[in-house]
């Protein structure tokens, strides 16, 4: 029996695409190898988001071609957003890589009529969208993965319901601008159209969706938070800058006065809303006062967690044609005050949730304790009960801190 083996880097959307291509292996006959060198069939599906990610991917690439001339039978494939449209450019730079094929598709050689659902674990992603329209300066997805389309409705409905059959419990609906789901498809069904049709699905405890966009976000799509039982109270909407002429240079299309709204209008109609953001800093022309409007955004709105980076160009985009004139000690000083002051933002928030009792769902065991997820996304560590692997408890919060909880287990409930 042939075998393979999925390195993945990068985010949530790359780690669906991984696992429905090892549903479509498993279900051609191919045994899943922990080992690289044993695998006669290695697919890497990369990131290039960042140029850290990237560096990751073509020292991956380096080893493989060590491992190829040692065993010239085995094939390689390369996938996700490291492949552009210029495969044959990618194939003379990397001539020992047998296939690259464009994120989010499957080659014929693992083709199938629709997706293979392998048997998920108790918290599953689902992509509902590819690609994205917003072409922001400084990304490089529209450029690899292509313009949005959206998945039909009714086939991911019946993927997530079977999905639930098999054990899952929450799903995570992905897009890179999953607030633009059905706006291509007959009918132009929205998110919240199909927030409501998965909310009928009996056994499905709890749905969460990402990435979001501040433009794209509907006040149809915050009610349906609001008024749906098993869409979570938690929410990540990227702000990136805290300031009108940076959002402007980065194509976001929305003011930092629409996006203070949005916030207000989450916090207004969802109960309890942890809403988390992404932030760049020392975008091209960043000055010391914009930064410190981004600061001062980011301590007005007190964020459950706040995702930051350094601004980095990637080629291909238009940010990149700009001068990079932020030095890179002053984008790392901005990034750790960033972090700083967000830490000690989550420790007050967190600090309020002492001693009370928080609904988790088991997800595993570490360190010796039960590891879960609140409904507002918060880490939780917990001691006390037996084989409850899956289920949906109460915990009781006797500890808290910038980045987890503490507890023991009070009450199952499922």
């Amino acid at each position: 029996m042939p075998s393979y083996n999925i390195w993945t880097i990068g985010c949530q959307m790359n780690r669906a695409e991984s696992e429905r291509l090892a549903g479509a292996l498993a279900k051609q006959g191919y045994a899943l190898s922990v080992s690289v060198e044993q695998a006669d069939l290695i697919i890497i599906n990369t990131c290039v988001v960042r140029g850290h990610a990237e560096d990751k991917v073509v020292n991956k690439l380096a080893n493989l071609k060590a491992l190829k001339h040692k065993r010239p039978e085995v094939k390689i494939a390369v996938t996700g957003c490291f492949v552009s449209g210029d495969t044959a450019g990618l194939h003379e730079r990397f001539p020992f890589v047998d296939c690259f094929f464009p994120a989010g598709e499957v080659p014929d050689w693992v083709s199938l009529v629709r997706p293979v659902v392998e048997k998920p674990g108790i918290c599953a992603y689902v992509p509902i969208i590819q690609g994205c329209d917003n072409f922001c300066t400084y990304c490089i997805v529209p450029y690899r993965r292509g313009r949005e389309k959206s998945r039909p409705l009714a086939g991911i409905v019946q993927e997530i319901g079977e999905m639930v059959a098999n054990g899952a419990r929450e799903v995570t609906l992905l897009g890179q601008n999953v607030d633009s789901y059905g706006h291509d498809l007959p009918g132009c069904p929205d998110l919240a159209d199909l927030l409501v049709a998965l909310s009928g699905l009996s056994d499905l405890w709890r749905i969460r969706f990402l990435t979001n966009h501040p433009k794209d976000m509907s006040a149809r799509l915050i009610q349906a938070m609001a008024d749906l039982p098993p869409v979570c109270e938690s929410v990540n909407l990227p702000v990136q800058a805290g300031d009108d002429d940076l959002l402007r240079a980065m194509h976001r299309g929305y003011s930092v006065a629409h996006y203070r709204d949005l916030v207000l209008m989450l916090r207004s109609k969802v109960s309890d809303v942890a809403i988390t953001t992404d932030v760049i800093v020392g975008f091209p022309g960043e000055t010391e006062a914009q930064f410190e409007n981004t600061a001062s955004l980011l301590k007005e709105l007190r964020f459950a967690a706040v995702h930051v980076a350094a601004y980095s160009p990637r080629t291909g985009t238009a940010a990149a044609r700009l001068l990079d004139d932020v030095p890179r000690e002053v984008k790392k000083e901005r990034l750790v005050i960033i972090e700083k002051q967000q830490e000690a933002i989550a420790c007050e928030i967190n600090a309020t949730l002492l001693n009370t009792g928080i609904e988790v769902l088991v997800e595993g065991r570490q360190g010796g304790k039960w590891r879960g997820r609140g409904r507002n996304d918060k880490l939780v560590f917990f001691t006390g009960g037996e084989h409850i692997m899956g289920r949906l408890v109460i915990v009781r919060i006797d500890q808290t801190g910038p980045w987890s909880l503490q507890g023991k287990l009070e009450q199952i409930i499922k």
